[in-house]
């Protein structure tokens, strides 16, 4: 269309219809005189609009699905952190359960020597100051710690002190080949001298060689002169080998130690002996073996009376 004179009153001429029918249809409601004419432009344009809509909707659903999926997998995210948080928690709980366990057990054993000790946590392990079987433990001289001090932990014996530090000390373990403490066999007395033998079973010279050992038999230190660098009644293990005696002077057992000393962790140092030596003191009782579960027996006697043919008894 031209830009004439007459299409400009046209459109100012529609335009004004237009806003008569919109006044019209607003003032009248449901009885507007355009009413049909919206109901067939609805029948004629509503597929199409539906149409449309179909094509739109998916795309919509679909950044709605990847929004929910977004917020789903921040779900998932942090319920996996909060499990994995958990577990952390879990095992550090366990591991503190332990540990308590472990100090309880070491204060039992030095209440019942009336050792005075000092705790301390095995922070290092490995080969030092020449010596093969070695920790290194977080307390030093700023501590009280001194050289040739007892080292015991809720199982026993764990070794010596052998150097200090200001803030740490080194250990040297009961089973490192150079280590030799005095021993004394329980109830009888009987003394002798532990060598480690690294990770096999303590050797023990017994100074007497008819002395009568079994296996299960157990050893307490025998104690140092003025308590250093071993203090009286630690227990050290368990005999679980005897050799023959040959009437040889000495006699050798090997003893498995109560300690493990693969997995040490809590320790104390001694840093005040006894008053007397606690002698079996400190052992904890020995367990029970079980009792035997009796039995009984049933025996089935048949009758005389018995009819053994299997016939009638009138045949």
């Amino acid at each position: 269309m031209r830009d004439t004179r007459e299409s400009r009153l046209l459109l100012v001429l529609l335009i004004a219809i237009a806003f008569a029918l919109i006044t019209v249809d607003i003032r009248a409601g449901e009885a507007s005189p355009v009413d049909g004419a919206r109901r067939a432009a609805a029948a004629v344009f509503g597929p199409v609009e539906m149409g449309v809509a179909t094509a739109v909707d998916p795309v919509a659903n679909a950044i709605g699905a990847v929004r929910d999926s977004d917020r789903r997998h921040n779900r998932v995210s942090a319920l996996e952190r909060e499990n994995t948080a958990l577990k952390t928690r879990l095992g550090s709980d366990e591991r503190t359960r332990s540990r308590i366990h472990e100090l309880d057990e070491m204060l039992k054993r030095a209440g019942a020597g009336q050792y005075g000790i000092k705790g301390a946590e095995v922070i290092g392990i490995g080969a030092a100051q020449g010596f093969s079987w070695t920790v290194t433990i977080d307390a030093g001289s700023k501590d009280g710690i001194e050289r040739d001090m007892t080292v015991l932990n809720g199982d026993g014996l764990v070794g010596r002190v052998a150097t200090v530090g200001p803030d740490t000390s080194t250990v040297v373990l009961a089973n490192d080949p150079g280590f030799t403490v005095g021993t004394r066999l329980e109830k009888t007395g009987e003394l002798g001298f532990a060598t480690g033998q690294g990770d096999r079973a303590l050797s023990v010279q017994m100074l007497n060689g008819r002395a009568k050992i079994n296996p299960g038999d157990r050893l307490v230190t025998f104690g140092s002169r003025a308590n250093k660098p071993f203090v009286p009644g630690v227990p050290i293990g368990e005999v679980v080998k005897v050799d023959p005696s040959h009437g040889d002077l000495t006699r050798t057992v090997w003893v498995r130690p109560f300690v493990g000393f693969s997995r040490l962790d809590i320790v104390g140092v001694v840093v005040m002996p006894p008053r007397e030596d606690p002698r079996d003191a400190v052992l904890p009782p020995k367990p029970e073996p079980p009792k035997p579960t009796p039995t009984v027996t049933v025996t089935v006697t048949p009758s005389p009376s018995a009819n053994v043919s299997g016939k009638p008894a009138d045949e």
